[in-house]
């Protein structure tokens, strides 16, 4: 099951054998057989640890004994430990595989090493704390369940872990980021609350919604009906369209304040720390909307996995219904949130510039970065029902904006032309900017506007073949969606308007010619 979420994921490493099974060698780095008895001079490092302190080791003592062959203890093997788990789209887990990958080595020299000095003890890994990832078989002794209800009892476990996981981690950002913060003036308290949003009020909803779940756990460990619950508890999820919504400015401020020195170092130091897990501030912040569109993904998992014959059978789907629609009314708002923070960041160097579809449009299809035929880097936004191409800036404050960089584009009039990989570029179109020297284009997509001769082309280039595709695919749902939408409003201006005198004739029955009478009379 993949589901999406930011900090949940468990991460583990491995040790690979050839590094764990060093094989000792003598003084001039020969291989030699490893004594097997009793007196081998192999030890742990953490057995080492207690004897050497105090102890000073000479030069002769050194040399009479055999080469140092001491090796660190390798990490237990289990089943949770098979390999780094494979990143998702979002981009903290990848984050969190590369810290582990760190080098590290678990051989020994085999060189005669020099005379030991005391060492302190070594510090405490700062390797990232690893999820606990019991399961719920783990939990009991025994039982009698079948394969698909054991299934039934994972998944419901894995539904209350992760609400356990979500408290703790929310609990943890305002003890470790929000407090700290507030109190060494890093930040003001508005700046804070900007940032943080309403992520205070999430956590007393979801300690509910733990509880419910641990009061349904009978004496065996296992969960019977679990739909009625969550019908009842999915509506308090409607807090999350505050939340959400925020989101867009709270980034945008936490990126502007990064660029200070105190508060850089600040959340450095955190992100470095153990109980961070290598997640910076952004990753917790986010964690509650990822844990949203979690739960239709756990829901439909509980269905598939639920008899025929089971009371939930019945609640389940109603439950299921309401929280997607729930995830889809926050997903409307927060886009419509989105936009209006983009079109707010837009800056008009012309007043023609201004035009009514931007500001009429109610969400983003997409936006990031594209090169023109000149080379230069610009930030597109593909509204509702125009096109707008920027190019970024910073105001006096320091916050980012997009001043408009030509004519934007209402979707209704683009002509859409894919250039396909490997077309020469001949008439100079793009003067060589795409091409790095070569008489090929990659990625590339043109658009103009229909019955504008004045608007030259925009011919533009994606970073790669995926991104070009993207672009290509909401450009034409924007451009169906916009001549569609067009069309209706055309024809509801162009259709005629009804005589109020002849509102009365709908309410007759045709079958009554008397009552007819009676009101073309008066």
């Amino acid at each position: 099951m993949e589901l999406e979420e930011t900090g949940e994921k468990r991460t583990s490493w491995y040790v690979s054998p050839g590094e764990a099974n060093s094989i000792p060698c003598d003084h001039a780095g020969k291989k030699r057989k490893q004594d097997p008895g009793p007196e081998s001079v192999i030890r742990i490092m953490e057995d080492e640890e207690e004897d050497e302190e105090g102890e000073l080791m000479s030069d002769h003592m050194k040399d009479s004994e055999e080469p140092s062959n001491k090796r660190v203890k390798p990490v237990g093997k289990s089943n949770s430990l098979t390999g780094v788990i494979t990143p998702v789209k979002t981009p903290a887990l990848k984050r969190i595989g590369q810290s582990i990958s760190r080098s590290i080595s678990f051989r020994t020299e085999a060189r005669p090493l020099p005379p030991a000095a005391l060492r302190p003890r070594s510090k405490a890994s700062s390797f990232p704390r690893r999820r606990n990832s019991q399961c719920w078989s783990d939990t009991v002794e025994s039982h009698d369940l079948t394969v698909k209800e054991i299934k039934r009892q994972e998944v419901i476990y894995e539904l209350t872990q992760g609400e356990r996981q979500l408290i703790d981690d929310l609990s943890l950002v305002k003890k470790v980021y929000y407090e700290p913060m507030l109190k060494l003036d890093i930040m003001t308290e508005s700046e804070l609350g900007q940032i943080f949003g309403t992520l205070d009020s999430l956590i007393p909803l979801h300690q509910d919604l733990l509880g419910r779940l641990e009061r349904l756990r009978g004496s065996e460990k296992t969960v019977g009906e679990v739909g009625p619950t969550l019908m009842s508890w999915f509506p308090c999820l409607e807090a999350y369209v505050t939340y959400c919504c925020n989101q867009v400015g709270a980034k945008a401020l936490l990126d502007q304040k990064k660029l200070e020195k105190r508060v850089e170092h600040f959340l450095r130091l955190c992100q470095e720390s153990s109980f961070s897990r290598k997640l910076d501030l952004w990753n917790f912040l986010d964690l509650p909307r990822s844990r949203l569109v979690k739960y239709p993904l756990l829901l439909k998992e509980i269905q598939k996995c639920t008899p025929a014959d089971h009371p939930d059978e019945d609640t389940l789907p109603d439950a299921l219904e309401l929280i997607q629609s729930i995830v889809a009314e926050v997903n409307k708002k927060t886009g419509e949130a989105e936009c209006q923070f983009y079109r707010r960041g837009l800056s008009y160097l012309e007043e023609s510039q201004r035009l009514p579809e931007i500001q009429q449009s109610r969400f983003l299809y997409c936006h990031g970065e594209l090169k023109n035929n000149k080379g230069q880097r610009l930030h597109v936004f593909l509204f509702e029902l125009a096109l707008v191409l920027s190019r970024p800036a910073e105001d006096r404050d320091g916050f980012q904006v997009f001043n408009v960089y030509r004519q934007p584009l209402p979707n209704a009039l683009i002509n859409l032309e894919e250039i396909p990989d490997g077309e020469a570029a001949g008439g100079g179109t793009f003067r060589g900017a795409f091409t790095g020297g070569n008489d090929k284009v990659r990625n590339c997509f043109r658009v103009s506007a229909r019955g504008r001769s004045k608007l030259h082309p925009y011919c533009l280039q994606a970073n790669d073949s995926f991104s070009k595709q993207q672009w290509i695919t909401c450009l034409r749902q924007a451009i169906v969606h916009s001549r569609d939408k067009m069309a209706q409003t055309s024809q509801s201006q162009l259709s005629p308007q009804a005589d109020p005198a002849l509102y009365h004739i709908a309410e007759l029955s045709l079958s009554s010619d008397t009552e007819m009478a009676d009101h073309t009379s008066r």
